[in-house]
């Protein structure tokens, strides 16, 4: 049976609260779970020590028998220091899209352009 460390939303609309639970990767995100492992309130300040509520030592249990935290949930264990996550590196997220480098190149073009019309109007005259 394959087991995910995941969150299950609850709390009302707009207003969500999350239970982090152990789950079958088979059981729907807010259905069945085997065990409540914490709590995640993401209306609270990022600094407030109600947050994220974590029951350790049974993360540690589940996490040796094989269970797989989701992303979210790994970054949670990695800020507690039961997890070691690896950094991801993304090089060409900061990078623009073409249709932005397209009009980068229009813009500078027409720049160029307008220069080079007053520089041969003072030439002129």
């Amino acid at each position: 049976m394959a087991v995910k460390i995941r969150l299950a939303r609850g709390g009302a609309k707009k207003r969500p609260y999350y239970r982090i639970v152990v789950a079958d990767v088979r059981s729907p995100r807010d259905g069945r779970y085997i065990e409540k492992v914490g709590t995640h309130n993401p209306l609270l300040p990022k600094d407030h020590a109600d947050r994220v509520r974590l029951v350790e030592d049974r993360i540690v249990y589940w996490l040796g028998q094989g269970a797989k935290p989701t992303d979210r949930v790994a970054r949670f264990l990695d800020a507690a220091g039961l997890l070691k996550r690896a950094a991801h590196n993304n090089p060409d997220k900061g990078k623009p899209g073409a249709k932005a480098v397209e009009r980068a190149e229009e813009k500078q073009a027409k720049k160029a352009a307008a220069a080079e019309a007053a520089a041969s109007e003072t030439a002129e005259a």
